[in-house]
């Protein structure tokens, strides 16, 4: 098995869209996931070559082992967690990322803020801030809901956080509507 990491690939949509470029080739992958490829045997560097102008096209990057994998991997999980997760975590992020990558969070975190200019923790909180505005937006849960899926200690910590980011309150947010999402892409 090997593994090919995939920058920007933060969505089910992205997903299909990458898979959709694999069956163009006519690539056999064993697996997709945010930001992976998952291969039974690694493909030849000529088909890599045209995946990878494939994939530039729908807006995504094919990443050398190294480095810009481990960021690569660090946005997907907080992602996968953040955006595509129903369920609380029961743990903090700095072990749930070093548990999942088998790296002391302490050289994450310092390669994260070296490579994109913000702490891990920062990340988290636009995802997360990303994240209310959807559900605010679409009506799904109450801003009690979304603190406690969230995981925010109150509403009033949620909120002050939200208006720290956007410059905004959820309730004038509700009000003003989708104007000022972000795509996760752009965090």
């Amino acid at each position: 098995m090997s593994e090919l990491f995939v920058k920007n690939m933060v969505c089910p949509r992205c997903i299909s869209s990458v898979k959709e470029a694999l069956d163009q080739l006519q690539l056999p992958y064993s697996s997709i996931e945010l930001g992976k490829i998952i291969w039974e045997s690694s493909p030849s560097i000529q088909k890599k070559m045209q995946l990878a102008d494939l994939l530039e096209i729908r807006g995504f990057e094919l990443l050398e082992e190294g480095k810009s994998t481990l960021i690569s991997q660090i946005k997907s999980i907080l992602i996968e967690q953040i955006q595509h997760s129903e369920s609380s975590m029961s743990e903090n992020f700095s072990s749930f990322i070093s548990e999942k990558l088998n790296h002391e969070y302490t050289y994450l975190s310092r390669l994260f803020s070296q490579v994109e200019g913000i702490t891990i923790e920062k990340y988290i909180t636009k995802l997360k801030v990303e994240r209310v505005k959807e559900l605010i937006f679409y009506k799904e849960k109450s801003l009690s809901e979304i603190a406690d899926l969230l995981n925010y200690s109150s509403v009033a910590y949620l909120s002050s956080q939200f208006k720290k980011e956007t410059g905004m309150t959820p309730s004038a947010f509700k009000k003003n509507g989708n104007e000022f999402r972000v795509g996760l892409d752009k965090i």
